[in-house]
């Protein structure tokens, strides 16, 4: 008899416990999304699309949509490779993801991933919610930037 009291309530924490989890590995994707694409971006071209000579970009705080290496840095934080192949765990999309430039070039200046808007399902029988996700961003400096140095020093 007791158990019958009990056990509604103990599934109950269970299933809450399950649920609680999986958004906290979805928290911990995020994160690692950023870092893994900020990681990237900080090693890729820093010239605009069609103009090689430029070796500076600067996006003035707005999302990058001209970048040579745009899609590449969108599949590496989502996938983890450029190519765009593999399990997207979390169910992230390449809109959520924007790339900012501040005076980024050869060992200087920074470039920042984030991702917004993103929502998470969250879903226990009974209870069904839609939560909004904070805003991730990650900020690296910038690196080789693209290049290649003649010698090494």
């Amino acid at each position: 008899m007791e158990f019958v009291f009990i056990a509604p309530f103990f599934l109950m924490m269970l299933v809450g416990i399950v649920a609680a989890g999986n958004l906290y590995f979805t928290h911990n994707a995020m994160v690692e999304a950023t870092r893994r694409g900020a990681r990237y971006a900080s090693t890729q071209n820093a010239s605009k699309l069609g103009d090689p000579a430029g070796k500076v970009r600067d996006t003035g705080g707005a999302c990058d949509t001209t970048g040579v290496s745009l899609a590449n840095i969108r599949n590496f934080a989502i996938y983890g490779n450029s190519a765009g192949t593999g399990d997207n765990l979390v169910n992230l999309q390449p809109s959520n993801i924007c790339v900012e430039y501040a005076n980024f070039g050869v060992q200087q200046g920074t470039v920042t991933v984030s991702i917004k808007t993103f929502n998470y399902n969250f879903v226990i029988p009974g209870i069904s919610r839609v939560i909004a996700m904070p805003a991730y961003r990650t900020t690296v400096p910038g690196e080789s930037a693209g290049a290649f140095p003649a010698t090494c020093p």
